[in-house]
């Protein structure tokens, strides 16, 4: 044994190699996982430095012995790391360079195998080595720039050395992870086999770079020198791909074009001289906010995935669902059921409605087809999992059903009564439902415990959202069910309890309140649009309400106003003032539904692809004026903090009122469902990062103006006098 830690042993001879090769295997103790924690990293420095001091090896392998090589940096450390500030981060990569750099350095040839993913750091560290051999399943990649930062560890530096500047520069900007054969064909890899044969030949690679019949040397030479790159290469591979890519990024994003920077300026330098534009620029988007947003959001995402996990393992398995209630929404939750390989009756009572939801599945299908996802022959099979039926008759094999019908009361109680009793005693019935009252909707079942909400977000093959709404009398089996059966369908379920508009409609009507007022006083409906826009939200409210539909956000915010009437009364059809209308009502009045009819806030036209654009409507502009009883002028910051408030505030009581259990999962359910800007990591740390004390100082003024819509809960006050945080503070280590 040359070395041997707790994630990391060397030993010379792998099965299969002679006694000269040195094996290094990475295998984190009491993880299912490889990832490259700061006490991984150090160990990894003991073992390259056990590596140079041993005698007679003639080659290294590096490899794991778990289902994955390494799937990057320990995330969890990032908060207090960068806290550390820049000083500390520039010593950090320092360090790390210089390990990595010795690897590349050791004066024999050197393979990297790679099973499972290789990502982030795990992908950088690939890269030391002179020749990587890839199993067929594995996948490789440097997300980085996803989690607002850029490959630190020389991935910005090697891999355009690589595999060229402009394939380098669409790998690291756009963060994605790479298949085998991909990787193949960049020269990412040097050979991709079957997972059974990795080994092997790793060993075949390190006894040809041996006998001289593979240049290691001249690869080693390749990635340490400079790009070459005349004058009209430079503007392709970088000046261009910058525009590109900021478009595509946004102005809120600046990870991918800083990253395209740090290749442009190293392209000319030495290693060591590229690794520090490197770390430098690593150190300047690691400090920012957005870096820290999307880090936290990551975070977040592990808490959802964890707690899914922990009900997955408790859930017995769904084999057949069934949905009730063809059409567009029917369709779709078959085709994510079908697509994802659980097979699903469609139940209507009509057959128009049946070829509704099949026409619907289908063209989804097609697109993927399309896209060259899927062949034609997998689409054909996949559509063999949609069974559509006018009747019950095979329902009493059925483990889940979704009931879809339209959002009336009457119509999806008689419906759930109804297919109670044609399915078995242990059958889940989930209703998806955007506001009925979970507990309300089980009044009338005889097993309640087997009842709950699963409310899909349109479209359902887009939206990752699925709240899981649990009743007063749902089981935890029905909900472990429920939410097993979500992640079968790619979906990421988060559970909520039961109240009016659940977790994320509750949170969103409160900003179509600020909204209605801002317009109700005046302000111009795209310039709110337009602030908001440009805060980070993918479409501005009035743009939303048009795609949400003007008569089913009325419903719904009769439903808010029944149901919190001292702060949402305004929510209904009147604005709660004594002076008219709101102005969703007044749209609904003048049959503009939104892009449902073509007109809403704006007018809609087919685009090239068949999908409705908007267009200014003159006819809107002046409807929207007539709702108005002043006129003033709002600066941007004012609509800002007049839209974001109520919602935050909402999320707030939510979360008092035990609606969602943690602000983990409070904050993903609305990037998750409605589209909060991701930079800015969810309402509650938009909260945080105000401070607390801010943010309720400018609700207080915002609400002797505007009433309880606005006003601090009492908990909130007590925690912004305390110092407190709805997120702890990183540790400094």
């Amino acid at each position: 044994m040359i070395y041997q830690g707790n994630a990391i042993t060397v030993a010379r001879g792998p099965e299969g190699g002679g006694d000269d090769i040195a094996r290094l295997t990475l295998d984190l103790k009491d993880e299912s996982i490889n990832k490259l924690s700061s006490a991984v990293v150090e160990e990894l420095g003991h073992a390259v430095e056990a590596i140079r001091a041993e005698q007679g090896l003639t080659g290294l392998v590096i490899g794991s012995a778990k289902e994955v090589f390494i799937v990057g940096a320990d995330i969890t450390e990032f908060h207090a790391m960068f806290e550390q500030g820049e000083a500390s981060l520039a010593a950090m990569l320092e360090r790390v360079h210089g390990i990595f750099n010795a690897i590349e350095d050791l004066p024999f040839p050197t393979v990297t195998a790679i099973n499972g993913l290789a990502l982030g750091g795990g992908c950088e560290l690939t890269l030391t080595t002179d020749f990587r051999v890839m199993a067929e399943s594995a996948k490789i990649g440097l997300p980085e720039t996803q989690l607002g930062i850029l490959p630190g560890w020389g991935g910005c530096v090697r891999l355009p050395r690589l595999i060229g500047a402009d394939n380098a520069v669409e790998w690291i900007a756009g963060g994605k992870e790479n298949r085998a054969a991909a990787a193949l064909a960049m020269g990412a890899v040097d050979a991709v086999v079957p997972q059974a044969e990795l080994e092997a030949a790793a060993l075949d690679i390190l006894a040809r770079a041996t006998a001289g019949e593979l240049d290691y040397r001249g690869r080693r030479a390749q990635k340490q020198a400079p790009l070459t790159l005349g004058p009209i290469e430079q503007m392709m591979a970088f000046e261009t791909a910058k525009g590109y890519v900021a478009g595509k990024a946004g102005p809120h994003y600046p990870a991918p074009v800083e990253a395209i920077k740090v290749i442009q300026k190293g392209a000319g330098e030495t290693r060591e001289r590229a690794q520090a534009i490197e770390a430098k620029a690593f150190a300047k988007l690691a400090l920012s906010d957005v870096a820290f947003n999307l880090v936290g959001l990551f975070l977040n995402d592990q808490v959802v995935k964890k707690k899914g996990s922990r009900y997955e393992r408790e859930a017995r398995p769904i084999e057949q669902a069934a949905v009730l209630g063809a059409g567009i929404m029917g369709g779709g939750i078959a085709y994510q059921s079908a697509s994802k390989g659980t097979p699903i009756l469609m139940k209507d009572i009509k057959d128009e409605a049946i070829e509704l939801g099949l026409k619907e599945a289908r063209k989804l299908f097609a697109k993927q087809v399309e896209r060259k996802k899927l062949t034609s022959a997998q689409m054909a099979e996949k559509l063999t999992n949609i069974r559509p039926t006018l009747s019950y008759g095979d329902f009493e094999r059925v483990d889940l059903v979704v009931e879809a019908v339209v959002e009336n009361p009457k119509v999806k109680d008689a419906v759930l009564t109804e297919v109670e009793g044609r399915v078995g005693e242990h059958t889940v019935l989930t209703s998806n439902t955007s506001t009925i009252s979970i507990t309300r909707l089980a009044e009338n079942l005889k097993r309640p415990e087997n009842f709950c909400g699963m409310h899909f977000f349109n479209p359902v093959h887009r939206m990752p959202l699925v709240e899981v709404i649990r009743g007063e009398k749902t089981s935890d089996a029905a909900v472990a069910a429920t939410v097993a059966y979500a992640r079968a369908m790619g979906k990421s379920p988060i559970v909520v309890n039961d109240c009016p508009g659940f977790l994320v409609n509750r949170v969103l009507f409160p900003y179509f309140g600020g909204f209605s007022q801002l317009v109700a006083q005046g302000a111009d409906f795209q310039r709110i649009d337009k602030v908001m826009e440009r805060f980070g939200w993918p479409m501005g409210p009035a743009y939303l309400l048009d795609v949400v539909g003007m008569d089913t956000a009325v419903h719904a915010g009769e439903v808010m106003a029944e149901g919190f009437p001292e702060r949402m009364a305004d929510m209904g059809g009147d604005r709660g003032d004594g002076q008219g209308k709101s102005v969703i009502q007044t749209m609904v009045d003048h049959d503009r539904l939104g892009q449902k009819n073509d007109r809403g806030f704006y007018a809609y036209e087919e685009d090239r692809k068949g999908k409705p654009k908007k267009v200014v409507d003159d006819a809107a502009i002046e409807l929207v004026k007539g709702v108005a009883t002043s006129h003033r002028e709002f600066s941007d910051e004012e609509i800002i903090a007049r839209m974001m408030v109520p919602l935050c505030l909402e999320a707030v009581r939510c979360l008092e009122d035990d609606i969602v259990a943690s602000p983990a999962e409070a904050d993903m359910a609305l990037i998750y469902g409605i589209g909060f800007p991701p930079f800015r990591g969810g309402a509650l740390r938009y909260i945080d990062a105000m401070g607390l004390a801010a943010f309720v100082e400018q609700a207080d003024r915002l609400a002797e103006e505007l009433g309880p819509l606005y006003a601090p809960t009492e908990r909130l006050r007590e925690m912004a006098a305390a110092g407190e945080r709805f997120y702890p503070a990183p540790s400094r280590a």
